[in-house]
């Protein structure tokens, strides 16, 4: 019977079920926005058990008038929404070689759409940054433990103050006009474009200003490159996302005619936005521009490429994208021992019958 009267629809990959982390059929998402259902979940602890009745948000610290907002506070300010991609910094783990522990994210642990909220500065302002300061903590209400904590941590990170102080970081509490789905932040969410999303703490229970750097695990021990294997020398701390490009369609080992096909995919970046995406049907050998689609500025770029094969025989698809500070995806990703910001040209093989 035709599937027109069963519609076969795209669902979520699930790596693990405890936390849960699950990752988008990111090679059948054509929609600028991503439905809530199909979005990427990633966790490090069990959902927290938390309503929003009777929500606040303290800032303290390092500030000339520690203040408590309640979530109605903070819905009447003023507010902005951004279409913002947020990537898991572990995204296409997978890929690496030599091969990395962690969750086997294999393309789909990102995902982007439209978040309300208001800019973070404007909580900022309100209590007033004493001189000295240096960073702002964002603690989430989520906690537990992990193999490599010796005891019950909550999720906590930091920012730089200047990052903090973007006038597109922002506390939001929509995603595509509704309250944010609990299971991604409900009902406030830290969103810092540009960056991993590991910055964009969920569940946000209160924000500290210090004068000094934080040093919690998921700061310096967690998203952090580590350059060698055995050794912790030359690390340097997850931030902004690499430039990098996915290959949607056709798929990989997808065995296809002679004739026309599009090649079809997305590209994005951390900085600037990207200004080129080139394509080769030869691994490398040659290489033809695609035509890209732009569309805000936090937000993936499509591209597609029209491609007409009249001989028979295995073909190897490379993507490569390049962005407006002049950062290019490298054949080879750059390794590192815990598998994050991985953006090596994404390639495919097809079969030509």
């Amino acid at each position: 019977m035709s599937n027109r009267f069963f519609p076969v629809m795209p669902s979520l990959t699930t790596h693990s079920l405890h936390p849960e982390n699950q990752e988008s059929p990111i090679h059948f998402l054509k929609k600028r926005v991503i439905d809530t259902p199909l979005f990427y979940k990633r966790n490090h602890f069990p959902y927290p058990l938390l309503t929003h009745s009777n929500y606040w948000l303290p800032i303290s610290g390092s500030v000339k008038k520690p203040t408590i907002f309640s979530l109605q506070d903070i819905i009447n300010l003023p507010s902005k929404t951004l279409n913002v991609l947020l990537e898991c910094a572990g995204n296409k783990r997978h890929f690496f070689e030599p091969k990395t522990f962690g969750e086997q994210w294999e393309k789909g642990a990102m995902s982007q759409g439209y978040w309300t909220g208001v800019p973070l500065r404007t909580l900022l302002d309100y209590s007033g940054i004493e001189a000295g300061a240096k960073e702002v903590v964002f603690e989430g209400y989520d906690f537990g433990t992990q193999p490599e904590l010796t005891k019950m941590h909550r999720y906590v990170r930091s920012l730089p103050l200047v990052k903090a102080l973007h006038p597109d970081t922002m506390i939001a509490y929509e995603y595509n006009e509704q309250p944010i789905p609990y299971k991604h932040g409900y009902p406030l969410r830290l969103i810092v474009p540009q960056w991993y999303g590991m910055a964009s703490v969920k569940w946000v229970k209160q924000i500290i200003v210090i004068d000094s750097s934080f040093q919690g695990p998921f700061q310096t021990k967690d998203y952090v490159y580590y350059p060698h294997k055995n050794s912790n020398k030359d690390s340097y701390p997850v931030t902004t996302m690499h430039v990098n490009s996915t290959i949607q369609q056709p798929l990989h080992m997808e065995i296809l005619r002679t004739g026309i096909h599009t090649i079809e995919g997305i590209a994005w970046t951390g900085q600037g936005e990207i200004s080129k995406v080139e394509i080769s049907i030869d691994n490398g050998e040659t290489w033809a521009d695609a035509k890209i689609m732009k569309g805000s500025k936090y937000e993936w770029t499509t591209w597609t490429y029209e491609w007409t094969v009249h001989q028979q025989g295995e073909y190897t698809i490379l993507s490569k994208a390049t962005d407006s500070t002049e950062r290019t995806q490298p054949y080879t990703a750059f390794w590192n021992r815990k598998g994050y910001g991985y953006h090596a040209m994404d390639h495919i093989t097809v079969n030509i019958k």
